[in-house]
């Protein structure tokens, strides 16, 4: 079964610790957590009062109480309501967790419906599901069954691909975001299993 640290660990190294680049549209952030996304999440309360200090942000590397709540909040946000502890794969649930903690849980979870859509052979191993970006019974049950073909690779790569074109259309759209583009595609793999 999927370990959540093992996810976890390996997304951190994608993820700084504290940044607030006036270009990123989630403003101020920690180990990835956006303010602008998450205003109320229990951490900023220790960042701000840590703002004061001179050694700001460097000492928050080591608060274990700050460490806590991002696990806390990345375990009930972004691993749990895809029942991460239930994958036998955990090249795909390391997909599915950092592609939701890079661009939110719903468009991992639409790549993840999209992905076996196009992989059940024009539906003769499994009927289509709804790309709704909600991963509700029918994502389980389809998912489940996908699972017993041992072709994870295949999802894994549609799911890297849809990933890379949704940060190529994101730049065409907004060029002050090429900033990122090394950064965002270090995360786009092609060998996870």
């Amino acid at each position: 079964m999927a370990v959540f640290n093992m996810s976890y660990l390996k997304t951190m190294g994608h993820e700084g610790y504290y940044a607030d680049d006036p270009v990123d549209v989630g403003g101020p952030t920690w180990k990835g957590i956006a303010r602008n996304y998450h205003p109320t999440w229990e951490g900023w309360k220790i960042i701000d009062e840590a703002k004061t200090q001179p050694n700001f942000p460097a000492a928050l590397k080591t608060n274990i109480d700050l460490e806590r709540l991002v696990r806390t909040f990345y375990k009930a946000n972004f691993w749990d309501v895809w029942l991460g502890d239930g994958y036998t794969s955990q090249a795909l649930a390391d997909e599915l967790f950092d592609t939701g903690v890079n661009m939110g849980i719903s468009r991992a979870v639409n790549f993840l419906q999209e992905g076996l859509n196009l992989l059940n052979r024009n539906q003769l191993i499994y009927k289509d599901i709804v790309v709704d970006g909600k991963f509700g019974n029918a994502t389980k049950t389809t998912l489940d069954i996908f699972m017993k073909t041992n072709q994870i690779d295949f999802l894994i790569k549609i799911i890297n691909v849809l990933q890379g074109m949704h940060y190529i259309e994101y730049m065409r759209k907004s060029p002050t975001q090429e900033k990122f583009a090394r950064s965002w595609f270090s995360r786009v793999e092609f060998n996870k299993s």
